[in-house]
C-alpha cells in the first residue's frame, strides 16, 4: 500500500507541478465564470466551484505533505552521509532533526558562539557571510 501511494502521489505531484496543470485550472475557472450568466449565477453554480476546489485542495494537501516528507527524509539522509564521511565533521549532529525545537536552538546558538571572533584566531564566519550578502 505504501509503495502504491508513494508512486501515485509522486506522479500526481509531478503532474500538477507543471505549467500545463496551471493552464488547465485557469481555463476551467474562466469557463466556470463565463458560464455564470447561463445559470443565472445561482447558488448551485457557485456551489459547484466551491465544492470542487475544496475537495481538490483537501486532497492536494496530503500529496504535497507526502512529497515534502520524502524530500526532507532524503535530504537528511544525504546530509547525514556527508557528515559521516568528513573526518572533521561532528558525527553527533547526525539525526538532530529528531530533537525538540529547544534542543535544536541550543545547538544552533552553540555553533554561532563558536564562530564569534576570539583569541583562538578562528575566523568570524558572520563577517564573511555579511561580506557575501553586501556584495549582491
Amino acid at each position: 500500500m505504501d509503495q502504491f501511494f508513494t508512486r501515485i502521489a509522486a506522479r500526481i505531484a509531478s503532474a500538477v507541478g507543471q505549467p500545463l496543470a496551471f493552464v488547465i485550472a485557469f481555463v476551467a475557472i474562466i469557463l466556470w465564470g463565463i458560464s455564470g450568466p447561463m445559470f443565472g449565477f445561482s447558488d448551485t453554480w457557485q456551489l459547484i466551484v466551491n465544492t470542487s476546489t475544496t475537495i481538490i485542495t483537501f486532497l492536494m494537501v496530503f500529496l504535497i505533505q507526502n512529497a515534502q516528507n520524502r524530500d526532507a527524509a532524503a535530504m537528511q539522509a544525504k546530509l547525514d552521509e556527508l557528515i559521516r564521511s568528513i573526518d572533521q565533521a561532528r558525527n553527533g549532529y547526525i539525526g538532530i532533526e529528531h530533537l525538540t525545537e529547544k534542543e535544536l536552538e541550543k545547538i544552533r546558538k552553540d555553533i554561532e558562539d563558536e564562530c564569534k571572533p576570539g583569541d583562538d584566531g578562528r575566523p568570524d564566519h558572520r563577517d564573511s557571510l555579511g561580506h557575501l550578502i553586501r556584495r549582491r
